[in-house]
């Protein structure tokens, strides 16, 4: 919200000054960098590929109960945390740099987490929780 509101100070030529700009939100109490939720999606993103990825590259789609009847599609995986960061940035919540942080540091966790914690198929526990 600042740095648009504070574009002739900011020492970058290329960014306009817009005193009444206001977020598309409330702007969140939380902290601007890293984006967290770039990291939950690269993470999401480094567990799907390495556990071999969606079987129909087409397309893969989400619904949310927050916003009933809309549905977000997909035709990769790149293009899902491309929408993500974009979110992020044009609802005035991160700065571009914050959001490919949150994403690269999802993407490192995701492949920690399936490296070290993924269960080989032939240990994976019952479903009786044996």
């Amino acid at each position: 919200m600042t740095a648009i509101r504070n574009g002739d100070i900011d020492g970058n030529p290329d960014t306009e000054i817009d005193p009444a700009w206001q977020p598309l939100d409330a702007t969140p109490l939380h902290p601007e960098y890293p984006c967290a939720h770039c990291i939950l999606s690269g993470t999401a993103v480094a567990v799907i590929e390495a556990n071999g990825g969606f079987p129909d590259p087409q397309e893969f789609r989400l619904t949310s109960p927050m916003v009933p009847g809309v549905t977000h599609r997909w035709s990769n995986l790149q293009s899902f945390t491309n929408e993500i960061a974009n979110a992020r940035v044009w609802a005035g919540f991160h700065y571009r740099s914050s959001t490919r942080v949150g994403t690269a540091m999802g993407q490192e966790i995701g492949r920690y987490i399936a490296l070290h914690f993924a269960q080989p198929e032939n240990n994976a526990p019952s479903p009786r929780g044996r």
